[in-house]
């Protein structure tokens, strides 16, 4: 079975808070587990109205204490907005405290505009990106065993050998991750163009490391469903409203659901909602079974890691109820 996880960005919907969104999160990470989702990530993007988990580690804890079993991570920490030893102090503590449970995906982006990320690292370079694999290497150094002569140690962190992932939405992301022997993750869920390029580059390079022997693969896909495909299709439309407006300079709170999304956007704007979001299962359950089935005839991933951006809450639950109940199908179709 390809497990099915859950990726979360605490989304502030209208007229709520980040307080109300902090609490979805967590009623989403228990209802998720007790479905059998594998882990539950978070994702550091800020100066976003409609995202609550800046403070990434911080919401990661949070989860984890309210949840047994899930494992409980980052999708992802972008490691330009801070210096390795702080993320591995930090992800060092949280594996202390949530043993086996905890994972740390990291990426080169700043997830966010650059005035912000300057704000954050207030020593960014023009070669920050650059030095994203010197980065990689200098924190899983901090979270391995210490070696003799290691003057700097990360405590906790040492020796805890926190899974580290390599997030990417382009080739680069890709090669790193077969360069070094980690495993990757793929934004399809909102920047498809590269991904099959990126899954092949990524497999046929892979060199076998101490943490993985053999390639793995997760994917980002949207899943947005519900008992029927007229009600699905009018819950995507707050994530291609949200979308369109984080494109026109405008991020705000993800808005609620509209009857027609063809009335508040231009042609040329639909056309990058649909390129963009490509990667995205709207319908009922049969629809959506169909939509993934095929996804992953064609693309074998080893996980898929889901992203629901919906206004309800209600909706929202129910929507990863429905696709945990297809993971289970698609699961025994393959058996027989």
């Amino acid at each position: 079975m390809v497990p099915f996880s859950v990726l979360d960005l605490s989304p502030i919907t209208e007229g709520a808070t980040a307080a109300d969104a902090l609490r979805n999160t967590l009623d989403l990470a228990r209802h998720a587990e007790g479905l059998g989702y594998h882990r539950y990530w978070l994702a550091e993007h800020h100066n976003m109205p409609g995202i609550a988990s800046s403070a990434t580690a911080l919401v990661i804890g949070h989860v984890a204490a309210g949840t047994r079993t899930i494992r409980v991570g980052s999708g992802g920490i972008m490691l330009q907005n801070h210096a390795p030893l702080v993320i591995a102090e930090q992800f060092g503590t949280l594996e202390s405290l949530f043993p086996g449970r905890i994972d740390l995906g990291i990426g080169r982006a700043p997830g966010t505009d650059m005035p912000t990320a300057r704000a954050l690292r207030r020593d960014l370079g023009e070669d920050s990106t650059e030095r994203f694999p010197e980065d990689v290497s200098e924190l899983r150094a901090y979270l391995s065993p210490t070696v003799p002569g290691q003057r700097i140690r990360a405590v906790p962190g040492e020796g805890l050998n926190v899974p580290i992932w390599v997030l990417g939405s382009s080739l680069y992301g890709a090669q790193l991750a077969a360069m070094l022997g980690m495993p990757f993750a793929f934004a399809s869920h909102f920047a498809p163009g590269a991904m099959i390029e990126a899954l092949q580059l990524y497999r046929s390079r892979f060199e076998p490391s101490e943490e993985l022997k053999q390639p793995y693969a997760m994917l980002g896909v949207n899943v947005i469903a519900a008992d029927t495909d007229r009600e699905a299709a009018r819950l995507f439309t707050s994530a291609q409203q949200s979308f369109v407006n984080l494109r026109r300079g405008q991020p705000g709170r993800l808005p609620p659901p509209i009857d027609d999304f063809d009335s508040v956007a231009t042609p040329v704007e639909r056309a990058q909602v649909r390129q963009a979001l490509a990667c995205s299962f709207v319908g009922d359950p049969q629809t959506v079974k169909q939509g993934l089935a095929d996804f992953m005839k064609r693309t074998e991933p080893d996980e898929l890691i889901i992203s629901g951006q919906i206004f309800d809450h209600s909706a929202r639950l129910r929507s990863f109820s429905i696709a945990a109940e297809v993971r289970d199908a698609l699961a025994e179709r393959s058996v027989v």
